[in-house]
């Protein structure tokens, strides 16, 4: 039997084939640990990471909120982000985790931030 974490690998993996990020559309890329959550934008042609945001931030990490609503500000810093380098669009990757909680919530920061999927 797959262990959680191998199963998750082969979920990244798949999505990998079919979703790629350029300068124009980098890719939105999200981990989750157990305790924090991490986006970063990147440009899959050249390998780069244009721009990264995390909840271990100062201004982040200094709010006292739950890890969920600390996802949604996640969101929106790294949509802010992108809207210094004057990018709209992103393609969004889940990471091989479900689109729920903390994830689904820094795609609607991000969102609620002007970045459209």
């Amino acid at each position: 039997m797959n262990t959680k974490l191998e199963r998750r690998q082969k979920i990244r993996y798949n999505i990998r084939k079919k979703i790629a990020g350029t300068s124009q559309k980098p890719r939105l890329s999200v981990f989750r640990s157990n305790t924090d959550i991490y986006a970063q934008l990147i440009d899959d042609d050249h390998g780069v990471t244009l721009a990264a945001a995390s909840s271990k931030e100062k201004d982040i990490a200094a709010q006292k909120v739950t890890k969920t609503e600390k996802s949604k500000l996640v969101g929106a810093a790294i949509a802010r982000k992108a809207k210094d380098l004057g990018l709209t669009t992103v393609v969004f990757d889940r990471g091989g985790n479900l689109y729920h909680g903390r994830v689904k919530n820094v795609a609607d920061g991000a969102r609620e931030g002007g970045l459209q999927f």
